[in-house]
């Protein structure tokens, strides 16, 4: 069974070629300033389709690390 959908797959391509021309903007209502990272334009495009319903796998979220206690010496 696929992962990704097609229809993500042509998000995420779209998202590539806006990066290309220059218009794929970065941060929320994308005032951060161009994207220059491939890797970058590949999470927006994900991203995007995510949003509009299509078939991606749910973002990987990192486990926290609890603190060790030290152990008291008697």
């Amino acid at each position: 069974m696929a992962k990704y959908s097609r229809s993500a797959g042509k998000d995420v391509e779209r998202a590539m070629d806006r990066r290309k021309k220059g218009k794929l903007k970065r941060g929320k209502g994308g005032k951060g300033g161009t994207v220059k990272s491939r890797k970058q334009a590949i999470a927006i495009g994900l991203s995007e389709a995510r949003k509009k319903g299509k078939k991606v796998p749910r973002k990987a979220v990192k486990k926290k690390k609890g603190k060790k206690t030290k152990k008291k010496k008697s």
